[in-house]
């Protein structure tokens, strides 16, 4: 089981830079794949990106590739999303989730979520 609290969302402009963190808690953090997600109204969930256990491997959705990078610090049970160049297109409230696969993609594959943070972009 683990725990999962989202933070650093915001308002922000269109061009600037917006990095959210997720705080974990509980058992063997090392061992979940994670991953961020967004969900826009009216919208389904969406994953943004995902990162194996030990970080060496990641995955970017076309839509923020090479404009979002996903990280983890294992030592401090913490994954992070670092969200450059954002456009309107990227509001939505995001939320951080743990997969028991070494680098989970589908939505099916992860089992514990945050609350998620909300993310405005003003054009």
């Amino acid at each position: 089981q683990v725990h999962l609290v989202e933070s650093g969302g915001g308002l922000v402009q269109a061009g600037d830079s917006l990095r959210l963190s997720c705080a974990a808690s509980g058992r063997a953090f090392s061992t979940y794949g994670l991953g961020w997600f967004r969900q826009a109204p009216g919208k389904d969930r969406e994953i943004v990106a995902a990162i194996s256990w030990t970080g060496d491997s990641t995955w970017h959705a076309d839509s923020v590739k090479g404009r979002f990078t996903i990280s983890r610090d294992n030592a401090m049970n913490m994954v992070t999303l670092q969200m450059n160049s954002v456009n309107p297109e990227d509001a939505a409230v995001y939320y951080c989730a743990a997969s028991r696969e070494v680098l989970g993609i589908p939505i099916t594959e992860y089992d514990f979520w945050g609350q998620g943070t909300q993310v405005t972009v003003s054009s």
